[in-house]
């Protein structure tokens, strides 16, 4: 299970250069190194809502139609939110061949032939958020799984579970907080859709809006708002700011509404407005109340698809269809009626959030703590079902919209939100800021932002905890927009802690760019990346101030990735000094952060343990300041006798080195011997540990040689090794050259019984 966590945690939090790194293309999402051709191979992709998944997985589809993917004789694509309907009982037969593709004949030879052959089956289950009762997947049982009836979750428990189909391949797509991986066994790939980068962006727009007469001018307008810009990261969000800059520009207008909930009221807005009359004015606001309370009713109810003919009335059916808030399909009833019922669901996740917080906002019952439990800023609570976060904004958004045009274009009575804006805000005054986890913290911005109320802005920004950490939450361009916006309003100073965020270029630069931003830390991939930019684009005030606020210690490195940035970082530190000087005009700079750094920390386990440490070797005499080196890992690095022999040859330039920390390193008598010919060179050691190696006798004379010359040591650790009691003798005897030692700690499992008790009876400082 903690594997499993920690799987997600990876997946979301890498940094902007590993990300780039691991772009793949469609033909390589199905090759997995190593597979069993008999058993089922799971692949997992995951991504927020609006991230494409859905149209990643038509695709695929669309490829294999035209030839690609020829290892699949035949893919079956299903959206969840058809199979999250009330249970009904199918086999395997009717889910593939009748609930889809509806054979004309031969069905019976096309079923025994996918049974035959499962390796030529591709089986995609679009959307498994929607499932919402995952804890009642039962565990697929029946002598004859594949032509039992059950419920269509039982199926999908059978084909995870490898009882049904073994040997298909399943491609099931889900948001990066879904419990998918509680539910599969083993996933054999996942991989997660990330969004727009800002090329991407304005190319999006700029093929939009392509031909248009206004089309130099729409790409100009949305960069304008950078708020709704920073949001076009998402694909359906790119779209929809795109189709709302485009109403915008035929009604004449020429700037773009400032927050999310403006945008969408004023879109819907130009929908509606220009077509209906006094008398259907009226009945569009019923209408779109309705529609509202059905939104919520779907969310309580945790569904996202109804009966059309559960909606109240015809007219609020045609609204919806007409306007584009529902979408309609057909749901097929078991193969043996023959017969199909007609389903609605709404068209993409942002109107369901608005429809859900327009109806909290006016409906008359929802009040006091029913209306706060849908803000969920606390973390003692659990969050609303994952699919509406927006809804907290909308909701904040829309209750400071009573005296707005477009709000009251659509509600006769918004007299009682004022009741429900003094509950909000009371609310937010009754929070403990800095107390809020990141995410919590996010949130609660967002929902400020939204509200556009300075007397908000300003309560929370006194409210900051002066050291903000994000590390390993991941920050989308606008949660990165609305933190930038309250630390701008603020006066005080802010560190921020930005590693494994996934922060793209620009926001970094935007963060770090801010006045009141003393200090910050970030993967140092995106560091010097921002480094490197700025030295293209000449921007060599802002190079200066940001090496100045970068902050390395402590450092750890667990990956060749990370001795890889260290060291470009190093190898740049000349170049970014040069530009500071020439623009400043300063004859001497050094980067604070190589100059400061004081402990670093070494676990890259046995893999790539002496592999890393020797290219960490090659530049650690460029920190003149380090004091603590820790290579013990509980994974074990492993460097041995050449890595020990490699760091001995570095040791006069560590000069400013107090601990050093070998533990756990496979080192033998070889390496000992090299270690203790250098030693003497490190004239600032205070600590040194060698715990749990192979140090013998002949490694413990080497050392017990040089101790008296090491006049700054004052603890050394060499217990759990394989001295007995010659070599611990001969570091006693050494021990009483030496005053100035404070411990020397040597229980070894072949030091003889009884021994080490006498030697500690000689000499006080020998622990046992």
């Amino acid at each position: 299970k903690n594997s499993v966590k920690a799987m997600e945690k990876e997946l979301v939090t890498c940094s902007l250069q590993g990300k780039e790194q691991a772009v793949l293309k469609r033909s390589q999402l199905f090759q997995i190194p190593g597979s069993k051709d008999l058993d089922t191979e799971v692949i997992v992709v995951l991504g927020k809502a609006g991230m494409g998944k859905s149209i990643l997985v038509q695709k695929i589809c669309q490829d294999w139609s035209n030839g690609e993917f020829s290892q699949f004789k035949f893919v079956f694509w299903f959206d969840c939110k058809q199979l999250s309907l009330p249970e009904k009982l199918y086999n395997l037969k009717d889910l593939l061949l009748d609930f889809l593709v509806k054979p004309q004949e031969g069905s019976k030879e096309i079923f025994e032939y996918i049974l035959q052959n499962p390796d030529k089956v591709l089986l995609v289950f679009d959307g498994f958020e929607e499932l919402h009762d995952h804890e009642i997947f039962s565990r697929c049982s029946g002598s004859q799984p594949e032509k039992d009836f059950c419920s269509i979750k039982e199926l999908l428990s059978g084909l995870i579970q490898k009882k049904i189909l073994r040997g298909c391949t399943l491609l099931l797509t889900a948001r990066p907080k879904d419990k998918v991986f509680q539910y599969v066994s083993k996933v054999d790939k996942a991989i997660e859709i990330v969004g727009f980068s800002p090329q991407q962006r304005e190319l999006f727009i700029t093929k939009y809006f392509q031909g248009l007469p206004y089309s130099s001018k729409a790409l100009e307008l949305i960069k304008e708002s950078e708020y709704l810009f920073s949001h076009c990261y998402s694909p359906v969000m790119c779209r929809f700011v795109s189709l709302l800059c485009e109403t915008v520009l035929e009604m004449g207008d020429q700037s773009l509404p400032s927050t999310l909930t403006t945008a969408f009221l004023k879109f819907v807005q130009q929908k509606i407005i220009p077509v209906q009359t006094d008398v259907t004015a009226a009945q569009n606001q019923k209408s779109l109340a309705a529609l509202a309370h059905i939104a919520w009713d779907l969310e309580e109810k945790h569904q996202s698809v109804m009966k059309s003919d559960l909606l109240p009335s015809k007219e609020v059916k045609e609204f919806a269809l007409k306007y584009g808030f529902f979408l309609p399909f057909t749901f097929p009833q078991h193969s043996n009626s023959g017969e199909e019922e007609f389903r609605s669901t709404f068209s993409d996740f942002v109107i369901q959030n608005f429809l859900v917080a327009l109806h909290i906002m006016l409906a008359e019952d929802i009040k006091d703590e029913s209306l706060t439990k849908y803000l969920s800023f606390s973390s003692k609570k659990k969050k609303p079902h994952n699919c509406l976060d927006l809804v907290p904004r909308f909701l904040a958004g829309l209750l400071f919209l009573q005296d707005d045009s477009c709000f009251c274009s659509f509600s006769e009575d918004v007299k009682h939100s004022t009741k429900k804006q003094k509950t909000f805000l009371k609310y937010i005054r009754r929070l403990q800021i800095n107390r809020l986890c990141p995410e919590r913290l996010l949130e609660l911005l967002h929902c400020v932002y939204e509200t556009q109320s300075n007397y908000l802005l300003q309560h929370v920004a006194l409210r900051l905890k002066p050291e903000l950490s994000f590390l390993g939450v991941a920050l989308t361009p606008p949660d990165v927009h609305v933190l930038h916006s309250v630390l701008k309003s603020s006066r005080e100073e802010f560190s921020l802690d930005l590693r494994n965020s996934s922060i793209d270029m620009q926001g970094l630069k935007d963060l770090v760019g801010l006045k009141n931003v003393a200090s910050f830390r970030a993967s140092l991939s995106d560091t010097i990346r921002l480094w490197n930019s700025l030295k293209q684009t000449k921007g060599y005030e802002m190079l200066r101030a940001s090496t100045e606020k970068f902050v390395l210690d402590p450092f750890k490195a667990k990956t060749m990735k990370d001795i890889s940035d260290l060291s470009e970082l190093v190898e740049i530190q000349e170049t970014v000094i040069n530009c500071v000087q020439d623009a400043s005009g300063c004859s001497s700079y050094e980067i604070p952060a190589i100059k400061n750094l004081r402990k670093l920390e070494f676990a890259l386990g046995p893999v790539c343990g002496l592999q890393g440490f020797l290219k960490l070797v090659e530049i650690l005499a460029a920190f003149p300041s380090l004091r603590h080196l820790d290579l013990d890992a509980l994974s074990e690095n492993g460097i041995g006798d050449e890595g020990a022999k490699s760091l001995s040859e570095v040791f006069p330039t560590l000069t400013s080195l107090e601990t050093l920390n070998l533990s756990q390193n496979k080192i033998t008598d070889v390496g000992a011997e090299k270690l203790a010919t250098a030693l003497p060179s490190l004239s600032s050691l205070k600590t040194l540990s060698l715990y749990n190696n192979s140090i013998c006798d002949f490694g413990a004379e080497n050392l017990a040689k040089v101790l008296p010359e090491m006049a700054s040591l004052r603890v050394l650790d060499v217990q759990y090794n394989k001295i007995t009691g010659i070599g611990a003798q001969q570091l006693t005897d050494s021990l009483r050259k030496c005053p100035h030692i404070k411990n020397l700690v040597m229980w070894n499992p072949t030091i003889p019984y009884g021994m080490l008790e006498h030697l500690q009876q000689l000499d006080s400082r020998i622990s046992v």
